[in-house]
């Protein structure tokens, strides 16, 4: 982690990691808590592997969907880390300039109290972290990581 560069993220979530991984790896539940509240999320692709396409639309609305995220996954180790970037979107060509250019390493591990789940990404450079921190990165990503919890949670106590 380097602080000039880098934002990170972390919290433990009350259930097993594979329920969490599951939240991540599952087109239907990534849909219900992958973008802040009320908007809505719909996922076109999640193909979870090395190279799959990473592409989701959002929704103040529930009724307009407009494009949100157009990624790919660069490393997928089950049940421990996934790490996607938009810098390269989901066909493989140079992506269009995004809001801010970054690669997210979302790591999952055991905890006593369930999975110790860890986010890390990275920017090219000073400004662009600076940016993707004025923009509201840790309310964001904090409040997306609540979000997984609750559902995480929920689904581990059915």
């Amino acid at each position: 982690m380097n602080p000039d560069l880098d934002l990170t993220l972390s919290r433990i979530i009350r259930a097993p990691r594979a329920t969490v991984w599951s939240a991540w790896t599952n087109p239907s539940s990534l849909a219900q808590w992958w973008v802040p509240a009320p908007s809505r999320c719909q996922v076109d692709r999640l193909d979870v592997w090395p190279g799959g396409a990473f592409v989701t639309r959002l929704s103040d609305d529930g009724v307009d969907f407009m494009p949100h995220l157009d990624a790919c996954f660069l490393a997928v180790d089950d049940l421990e880390r996934i790490v996607f970037t938009n810098a390269i979107d989901s066909t493989w060509r140079p992506a269009n300039p995004a809001p801010v250019s970054m690669t997210a390493t979302i790591t999952f591990a055991d905890h006593p109290d369930g999975t110790d789940y860890r986010m890390l990404v990275r920017h090219a450079d000073p400004a662009a972290r600076a940016h993707h921190e004025k923009l509201g990165f840790t309310d964001g990503w904090g409040s997306v990581a609540g979000q997984l919890a609750a559902f995480a949670e929920r689904t581990a106590s059915r």
